[in-house]
């Protein structure tokens, strides 16, 4: 009789094992969300990385054009890391006829946009 108690005592009963499994297997399920999201925004951050590199190009050969750039609307395209992004850069007119407010605007290979980039570039 005492052999039978003891044998109770020494192992998990089904249910012990199976409640035991389904925590580990919520664990491991939130584990890979968390994992899934860590990827998709170091993605992100590499693709908003390379659209502002591909501004700032945009930008800067605007300004070693050393001229005052018309109004209106171009568009340029720029390949960083291996990947293609197309932009916009827009020149609006500001109240000091000198000055022109340019925005250079990034979207991605899909068409959605990652970064807009504003700055004012001077006549002199």
């Amino acid at each position: 009789m005492n052999h039978r108690r003891r044998s109770r005592r020494d192992g998990f009963t089904l249910v012990e094992v199976l409640v035991a499994l389904a925590v580990v297997a919520v664990a491991l399920a939130a584990g890979l969300r968390a994992a899934g999201a860590l990827t998709d925004n170091t993605e992100r951050l590499t693709a908003v990385t390379a659209a502002q590199w591909c501004a700032e190009n945009a930008l800067t050969n605007l300004r070693l054009a050393a001229q005052l750039p018309g109004v209106g609307d171009a568009d340029f395209s720029c390949e960083q890391i291996g990947r293609s992004y197309a932009g916009t850069l827009a020149t609006r007119p500001t109240p000091n006829p000198n000055f022109r407010r340019v925005d250079a605007s990034v979207r991605d290979e899909a068409g959605q946009p990652l970064l807009t980039i504003t700055t004012v570039i001077g006549r002199y």
